[in-house]
């Protein structure tokens, strides 16, 4: 069972390099929170994150340290202007033009930044302050951007807990919050003017959390022999809770009397390894399975059932287990690897770690407060002697990692074909 999980997360990451290559627009991305005093470098990291293949990260900052350490990677990223700045943005213009000279153009264009998020699930909130200062922060970011003439390369947006919504099920019946509704219409407009995604935190563990009785585990784990839920008003089957939680959010914005399209992105999403005794489904074999299945529909490029033909853009949460973030123990646990560069949870395969990875010391910035994130389990360690970064298994087999960098090597003239090969050769180690 193990290795059949093991083999699908490899295959996902392979297709995914393999959409890359062709230039599909299905690529993964990856939340890189530091809410931790254990972090290894932003040098080793990015080791890390070429193993996953990851070409979008988001940050919840604008790390310098880690900016720069991507330079030249071809890495996209989303970076973030904390929750304690946006009432200051939204009063002093100024304040917007000092922090773009400060922290995105001394990148710019070594490093590829693409958004920039102002706060996070500030709707969801209580301090009506934070409200009524989210859209003018927005625009007076997006204004600063406009002044270096940056808004065809840097959008200005916001993500959601799905806590915004009034209801969610079925899907074609959502709405936002009544309350919400002065915030969100104007925010809509914004996103359409300035071409800006809609994002949302969204996480189906929370669902089963809550009800393990009642929600079908293999419906939020993306499982094939899943039964489908069928949306009685419009007749789409949902194959994956995700999925319906996205297009909830679709309905949602057209019913807030809001006609023109807005592109909407999962900013977050993932499942822990490892929880508290009344946390259901917290388990390594659940995040592997969750994770590996989200990385396989990502690698299609395909849309949910009520935007077939667009690519969902999904975040997984988080790159890195982070000691230091509060709640259940859930929360801490939801790394794709731990600080040390092993993966999360057990996957059937040796792991060798990566030499030099020290904790860095603690980081101010991190996920959403209810923020989950999850473990793939992929392979990385050092190359033989050294040279390479990667490691080769027992036996003389190749790590799932090392498997995907070899792919790399060939993915202009080979077929799956060979890659089936090489997965073949893994799942043997």
């Amino acid at each position: 069972m193990a290795l059949r999980h093991l083999l699908a997360v490899a295959l996902a990451a392979l297709a995914l390099d393999v959409a890359a290559a062709g230039g599909g627009s299905a690529a993964l991305g990856v939340n890189y929170g530091q809410v931790a005093d254990n972090l290894p470098s932003p040098q080793a990291a990015a080791v890390l994150l070429r193993a996953l293949n990851a070409t979008k990260v988001k940050l919840y900052d604008a790390d310098a340290r880690v900016l720069s350490a991507f330079a030249g990677s071809g890495v996209d990223f989303t970076v973030g202007l904390p929750d304690n700045m946006v009432p200051r943005l939204a009063s002093d213009p100024s304040a917007a033009a000092t922090w773009v000279r400060v922290n995105i153009l001394p990148h710019l264009p070594a490093t590829s930044i693409t958004a920039v998020t102002v706060g996070n699930e500030v709707l969801t909130g209580s301090d009506a302050t934070m409200l009524r200062s989210l859209l003018p922060a927005m625009q007076s970011l997006h204004a600063a951007l406009a002044a270096c003439n940056l808004t065809s390369r840097v959008a200005v947006t916001t993500a959601h807990s799905l806590a915004v919504l009034s209801s969610s099920f079925p899907p074609s019946s959502a709405a936002f919050r009544h309350d919400l509704l002065p915030y969100i219409t104007p925010l809509l407009a914004f996103l359409a003017k300035t071409g800006s995604p809609f994002l949302v935190n969204a996480y189906p563990y929370f669902a089963y959390k809550a009800d393990p009785g009642t929600v079908d585990l293999d419906y939020v784990l993306f499982e094939a022999n899943a039964a489908p839920v069928v949306d009685s008003a419009t007749g789409l089957r949902y194959g994956n809770m995700l999925h319906a939680q996205v297009d909830a959010v679709r309905a949602a914005i057209c019913a807030a009397d809001y006609g023109r399209a807005v592109e909407i992105r999962v900013s977050e999403t993932g499942w822990p390894s490892q929880g508290d005794g009344d946390e259901a489904g917290a388990t390594p074999q659940n995040a592997a399975r969750y994770n590996g299945n989200l990385m396989r529909l990502v690698a299609q490029g395909k849309g949910t059932p009520a935007a077939p033909g667009e690519p969902l853009q999904v975040y997984v949460f988080a790159l890195f287990n982070e000691d230091q973030k509060p709640g259940p123990a859930s929360e801490r646990h939801y790394g794709l690897f731990k600080p040390d560069g092993t993966p999360a949870y057990d996957v059937g395969v040796k792991a060798p770690t990566i030499k030099g990875l020290k904790g860095s010391g603690n980081r101010d910035g991190g996920g959403s407060g209810n923020s989950t994130d999850s473990g793939v389990g992929m392979v990385v360690g050092e190359g033989p002697a050294g040279t390479d970064g990667f490691a080769v298994g027992p036996g003389g087999l190749y790590t799932i990692s090392d498997a995907t960098r070899k792919v790399r090597r060939w993915r202009w003239t080979e077929s799956f074909a060979a890659m089936a090969a090489v997965l073949a050769m893994v799942s043997w180690s």
